[in-house]
């Protein structure tokens, strides 16, 4: 037996300096239609738009650990926008009210047909992407799975 899930329900952060931070997270979660739901000086939890996202500051202890994207863990974590206008308009907050490190702009990719997308790194260099795949993206007939191609041997260009 087998099941669809029906996406993801949460995902938690943990960041060496909350004070940049949780502000950083509230406002990016208040852009995207999310609410808070839980609110102190070293987490904030925010709900909406069919997912969650809580951040938390690290124990003191480990603060001094910083983030990296090539070790065992979180390498980055990608929301799925409606429209490459609204991959757009992220970027414009992201870049402009945040002040985000931008690692690419609005651009277009080739890991399905028609990708779209933005990255950008939290204050403590966690990165985010939002993009837009239309239609059924790797599912439709000009992707690898519903054109009969199968899996790909490679993360790559083509």
């Amino acid at each position: 037996m087998t099941i669809g899930v029906n996406g993801i329900a949460h995902i938690q952060l943990t960041v060496n300096n909350p004070d940049a931070c949780i502000p950083f997270w509230e406002r990016l979660c208040h852009f995207l239609e999310m609410q808070t739901l839980i609110r102190d000086k070293d987490i904030v939890y925010c709900i909406g738009s069919r997912t969650g996202i809580l951040v938390r500051g690290a124990p003191l202890e480990n603060r001094d650990r910083p983030f990296d994207q090539n070790t065992a863990g979180l390498h980055h974590f990608c929301f799925r926008a409606r429209s490459r206008e609204d991959v757009d308009a992220i970027f414009g907050f992201v870049s402009g009210e945040l002040k985000a490190k931008v690692i690419h702009g609005p651009q277009e990719g080739s890991f399905a047909p028609g990708y779209y997308s933005i990255l950008f790194e939290d204050p403590d260099g966690i990165r985010v992407e939002f993009n837009h795949v239309p239609g059924k993206g790797h599912f439709g007939d000009e992707g690898r799975l519903g054109s009969g191609q199968g899996p790909a041997t490679r993360l790559g260009d083509d």
